[in-house]
């Protein structure tokens, strides 16, 4: 019965962690608290198996429909932007991301956009911005990362939580 319920929390947790502003990581810090650190690996592989789940979900995202609920949300700047990028290489994109944002802020944060990544992954409150699976949707949708780099900073990002309870012990 154990099992069960076990297995039944970790679907559950792959699937809410996958979809925006949904609370999943708390499933995810009961079962390691349940499970100690004899389950830090199964919350491990499932946080990595969920936060794919949403990138690629985000890969499959027409380029146009975000510019249309940009335009929808009434963001025409975003949407223009968006418009932009749509049919354009990697490298074409970042080009034009560094040409048309503001300076600031901005510059920064994309050319460290891995570290931004890890952070805004550990950042307490980053359900305000869509949680783990609305970061990976987003950066499935914008294709400014690919999927290895994505899941190389990712699977560094999430770690520490699991690692420090599988150190702990049971």
């Amino acid at each position: 019965m154990l099992h069960m319920i076990v297995l039944t929390a970790t679907g559950l947790y792959i699937l809410l962690m996958a979809v925006p502003f949904m609370p999943g990581i708390e499933i995810g810090l009961a079962l390691l608290v349940l499970l100690g650190g004899e389950g830090a690996l199964l919350v491990y592989l499932s946080t990595v198996a969920s936060l794919s789940l949403s990138y690629g979900l985000g890969r499959l995202m027409p380029g146009n429909s975000i510019s249309r609920l940009l335009s929808w949300l009434h963001f025409a700047r975003a949407a223009e932007l968006a418009r932009q990028m749509e049919g354009r290489s990697h490298s074409e994109r970042l080009e034009l991301l560094y040409r048309r944002v503001p300076g600031g802020v901005l510059p920064f944060v994309l050319r460290h956009r891995f570290v931004t990544v890890a952070v805004l992954l550990n950042t307490p409150g980053n359900a305000l911005i869509g949680g783990g699976g609305g970061i990976g949707m987003v950066l499935g949708m914008s294709r400014l990362i690919p999927y290895y780099q994505y899941l190389l900073t990712m699977a560094l990002a999430v770690a520490p939580v699991p690692l420090l309870f599988y150190l702990a012990g049971p």
